[in-house]
């Protein structure tokens, strides 16, 4: 039997051709893995299961404990809820982990950028609670609760206390907001002076953090956010580095963890061997830590590392000509 059993979803546009990718790249480097591949989003319900996220893929995920997801559609301005929001709300994926960080050979304007992201997944603005009042007039719910604040900055304070970081930051907006960003900032301050008073911690408000931000990436070191606030951050970072297709991210919660590219679907390009994979890859990488196999993880990760300096092939979004396959074939090749 296989030493690990993964659920592969790989959800819409590119998502089959950067996950299965990703999943030959982990199989090349020495994984050991059953993988169950399951279906979310728009091709779930062209596939018949009548749902964009079928209880069956939940139930596979519930099972196995750990699941690779391919980007999945989410329409804008109506059509279905995001596969996205529901998968973290049924599985109470709490946790969203993105690291964002110089890459070897990508030529930005910033240089040392080594940032991780903290993003409560499960409430604020972001979850979706939307209701027509009357004829033109709508409104947007946000919901915050002590226990999910609590547990989001543990998570933080935890997570750099166990990799070495120095400090956490939270981004808010609790002058305005005084009741559930000053709960957020409240909740976080709490943590911090019971149980972390190692690791710095400060607050920022959100849009002169955002400049702040975007002047000197380097002053930063961990981002707390609401769900929200941490959507959005953590996409401007990745306009550090490169783009959304060198960042990867993590979904955790106490039973489970789905690891994900955090770019969207693209579906002009899908089919056309144009995607880039490695933030799939990446991810798996993270998935790969998670679940113990380090060295496998540190193989690929060296491996991209001496392909990006190399600068020999690389993907048309990093300057390159090369496809998904070629891409996926070099650095197979490097392992």
């Amino acid at each position: 039997m296989a030493k690990h059993t993964i659920v592969l979803i790989p959800g819409d546009g590119i998502g089959p051709e950067v996950a299965h990718a990703a999943a030959r790249v982990m199989e090349a480097a020495g994984l050991d893995a059953k993988w169950v591949e399951m279906p979310a989003g728009a091709s779930a319900v062209e596939k018949g299961y009548g749902d964009v996220l079928p209880k069956e893929t939940l139930a596979a995920i519930t099972e196995h404990k750990v699941a690779l997801k391919g980007p999945v559609t989410t329409p804008i301005g109506g059509g279905f809820a995001s596969v996205n929001v529901q998968l973290r709300k049924k599985l109470n994926l709490y946790a969203a982990v993105r690291p964002v960080r110089s890459m070897p050979g990508i030529k930005t304007r910033y240089e040392n950028v080594d940032i991780v992201v903290i993003r409560e997944n499960t409430e604020g603005l972001y979850s979706g609670i939307e209701n027509e009042v009357t004829a033109g007039v709508v409104t947007s719910m946000k919901v915050a609760t002590e226990v999910a604040c609590t547990r989001i900055a543990k998570y933080a304070f935890e997570y750099a206390r166990s990799r070495g970081r120095k400090r956490v930051t939270s981004f808010h907006k609790a002058n305005i907001m005084k009741l559930t960003d000053g709960m957020f900032i409240r909740c976080a301050k709490k943590v911090h002076d019971e149980a972390y008073t190692d690791i710095i911690y400060d607050e920022l408000i959100i849009d002169a953090a955002s400049m702040r931000l975007i002047q000197d990436p380097t002053k930063f070191d961990m981002i707390l956010c609401e769900n929200l606030y941490g959507d959005i951050v953590s996409d401007m970072c990745a306009a550090l580095v490169g783009g959304l297709g060198v960042v990867p991210g993590a979904n955790i919660g106490e039973h489970a963890a789905v690891f994900e590219a955090v770019h969207g679907s693209a579906p002009d390009i899908a089919g056309k061997n144009l995607a880039n994979p490695l933030a799939c890859i990446m991810s798996g990488v993270m998935m790969l830590n998670h679940i113990g196999e380090t060295a496998v993880a540190a193989k690929i990760k060296t491996a991209y590392n001496n392909i990006l300096a190399e600068g020999k092939c690389l993907t048309r979004d990093l300057g390159g000509t090369a496809g998904t396959t070629e891409f996926t074939a070099a650095l197979i090749a490097h392992l």
